[in-house]
């Protein structure tokens, strides 16, 4: 493949940024921290497009991974390439990553002194997908979002060299909470895909059945299993919110946006009565400003 078609594969995966509930790397991050954290997005934002089935046309991506292109959609396959890939991010040997992406990673790797372990968990979370598609209880699935979401706040911490134990505790409560509230917003793309990320337990108790999730609309039930989730995603919110105000300057800007983003969305999803079944609410850009300051006055 050119390497033209790689900048092209990388720039597909790169674009989605703009597209998220909350900012990637908002302009007013020093620079070496918005190269990092859009480093980390690429191979987020990769993988998960690996897990879903979304990668773009034409095999590109299985190619740069070294699979036969007749593999773009063998998902074990090129997660296993993806992770083979990585080890080679952190080898001094050569050759080094085959991916544009992976080999953008590197010096993001080596200049923080990144560990493998959260990259690998965010990999494990899509090979999961590929297995689960229905979570019995709630602690079945915030062990799926201890793989599939708390690390990228970690990622974030050790970027900026802020990781304690107990920003690490509350950092994870606030990407499990961001996970939640993807989950609440997707219910009908989820159910596409034929997965079901609200808890089997929660769907027993409000007497909600598969076949109401599927309907154009969510009548009174479906709403108030929302409703419930919502809160339980608010609530993770709350606990982990301090985390904004131990720390400052800038990065207290950058995890405000973060806390901020899903406020934002879980008041969307309150402005459209809890009916997510017709398309995921999305916050306006002014909402997500009101949330920030919001966040910022209570943890300032």
């Amino acid at each position: 493949m050119a390497a033209g078609d790689g900048r092209d594969q990388t720039r597909t995966v790169l674009d989605q940024a703009a597209h998220e509930n909350f900012p990637v790397a908002p302009f007013f991050l020093p620079r070496a921290w918005r190269a990092d954290l859009m480093a980390v997005y690429g191979f987020a934002r990769l993988v998960d497009d690996i897990g879903d089935g979304d990668l773009a046309p034409g095999g590109g991506d299985a190619v740069l991974l070294g699979l036969d292109r007749a593999q773009f959609d063998d998902r074990p396959a090129l997660l296993d390439a993806l992770e083979a890939d990585l080890a080679r991010v952190f080898s001094d040997r050569a050759p080094g990553p085959k991916h544009p992406l992976m080999r953008r990673l590197g010096p993001t790797v080596r200049r923080c002194e990144l560990t493998p372990e959260p990259f690998l968990g965010l990999i494990e979370a899509n090979r999961q997908d590929q297995r689960v598609s229905r979570y019995a209880t709630y602690d079945d699935l915030a062990a799926y979002c201890e793989l599939s979401a708390n690390p990228v706040g970690r990622l974030v911490l050790g970027i900026t060299g802020t990781a304690s134990p107990e920003r690490l505790r509350r950092s994870d409560a606030v990407c499990t909470a961001l996970q939640i509230v993807e989950h609440i917003q997707d219910v009908a793309e989820d159910l596409g895909r034929d997965r079901i990320y609200l808890p089997a337990e929660d769907l027993k108790r409000f007497g909600v059945s598969e076949a109401d999730l599927a309907a154009p609309s969510g009548g009174a039930s479906v709403r108030a299993l929302i409703a419930y989730e919502a809160e339980r995603a608010r609530d993770l919110l709350d606990e982990g919110t301090a985390l904004v105000g131990s720390v400052h300057g800038r990065l207290k800007l950058l995890l405000a946006g973060f806390v901020a983003g899903g406020r934002a969305a879980l008041q969307a999803v309150a402005a459209a009565e809890h009916d997510v079944l017709p398309g995921p609410p999305k916050p306006t850009k002014l909402s997500l400003l009101r949330e920030v300051g919001a966040t910022l006055r209570r943890e300032g």
